[in-house]
C-alpha cells in the first residue's frame, strides 16, 4: 500500500528543498535522488564500504620512530 502526504517546498539557498515527514524517513546521512518521467525518487545511499572509505584517505607523512622489534617469548600451553 502507498501511503501518501502533501509536503510544501522551500528554498535552501539556490536550492529547491522539501522536508521529509518522520514517516518518509530514510536511514543514515546519504541519499540518492533520480528522475522517472515526471516522478522524482529518492532513495537511501548504500553503505560505502571500508575499501571506499580507505581509499579516500590522506597518507601519513609523519616521521615515526624505530621500535626494537624483539623476538615473541615463548608460550607454553
Amino acid at each position: 500500500m502507498n501511503a501518501y502526504r502533501h509536503v510544501k517546498l522551500f528554498k535552501n539557498g539556490r536550492n529547491q528543498a522539501v522536508r521529509i515527514p518522520k514517516e518518509f524517513e530514510l536511514p543514515g546521512e546519504d541519499a540518492i535522488i533520480h528522475r522517472e518521467g515526471t516522478k522524482l525518487i529518492i532513495e537511501p545511499a548504500p553503505a560505502r564500504s571500508l575499501l571506499a572509505v580507505l581509499g579516500e584517505l590522506t597518507p601519513i607523512d609523519d616521521d615515526f620512530p624505530d621500535i626494537d622489534d624483539r623476538p615473541p617469548e615463548p608460550v607454553e600451553f
